[in-house]
């Protein structure tokens, strides 16, 4: 990437964006794949549009219904797959999108970003490890910057701190796990979530994380990744978040996987917009 790529709150064009995600159904080889890869697109394109519509600042295609997820790399079918349906995506919506590969695998996430014009990715293990429902998860912030060099990408690294579904190991603090996240590892900015999907961020955690970046010698946005309702948008901003990601509180029922409702998107907008009043 370089030196005069835009940093990652300039992506968003906004103050305090709303990112909402496009949890995408089991792809072609997952176990709860249907066989019917139209459906796929059309479930893909509709969440975004409707995500785009509403009023959220940027969109995150994630392979949310590949459960149980491969810990690392991913088949070479689920990187086509994921290419195409976020190309589709980016075509539709005129928002950034990024890419989210799960478990945990940058290379894809950031090689699709580069080839359909996505704008920044997110990575749930950037540096250390984890202990996960997949078994140990390892960071490879070496590889991740290096490929970013080598495809010449302009595209920011989003970078988890004690990501969800997951404990770190080696006793870690959070302040420890941001700063060398940052320092070391080179992300362009961090997430802080609660322990599962759509399970409540501690604002104490978030306070702890904000308090470290900025003490930072290159501070990053912090952004909130789990957790997130239009009720408790106001206190996420309040406690130093720069940004959130949304998926479940943003779907039919409040359940991630469902579809995208328009009504929560538009009161999740209209609670940001009361926040900056």
């Amino acid at each position: 990437m370089s030196d005069d790529s835009p940093g990652l709150l300039a992506r968003f064009d906004t103050d305090h964006p709303l990112v909402g995600m496009v949890h995408l159904p089991p792809l072609p080889g997952a176990p709860g794949f249907d066989g019917d890869r139209a459906a796929i697109s059309e479930r893909a394109l509709a969440d975004a549009e409707t995500l785009a519509a509403g009023g959220v600042d940027a969109v995150l295609v994630e392979n949310f219904g590949d459960a149980p997820f491969y810990p690392d790399a991913v088949p070479p079918h689920v990187v086509a797959d994921l290419t195409a349906l976020a190309a589709a995506v980016t075509d539709a919506v005129d928002c950034p999108v990024g890419i989210n590969v799960l478990r945990n695998d940058a290379a894809a996430a950031l090689s699709v970003a580069s080839a359909v014009g996505g704008s920044f990715v997110r990575v749930n293990v950037h540096t250390a490890s984890a202990a996960t429902d997949q078994g140990l998860v390892h960071g490879r912030a070496h590889e991740t910057l290096r490929l970013r060099e080598t495809l010449a990408a302009d595209v920011s690294i989003l970078a988890d701190v004690h990501v969800k579904h997951a404990t770190p190991i080696g006793g870690r603090s959070l302040e420890t796990a941001v700063r060398e996240t940052v320092a070391r590892g080179l992300a362009d900015g961090v997430v802080v979530s609660g322990p599962g999907t759509g399970e409540e961020t501690a604002l104490t955690d978030l306070r702890r994380v904000v308090e470290t970046v900025a003490a930072l010698e290159r501070p990053v946005p912090v952004f909130v990744g789990s957790g997130v309702t239009p009720d408790r948008l106001g206190a996420v901003f309040d406690a130093g978040a720069d940004g959130v990601i949304v998926g479940s509180a943003l779907e039919r029922g409040g359940v991630a996987g469902n579809p995208v409702v328009s009504e929560r998107v538009e009161s999740l907008v209209r609670a940001r917009r009361a926040w900056l009043d």
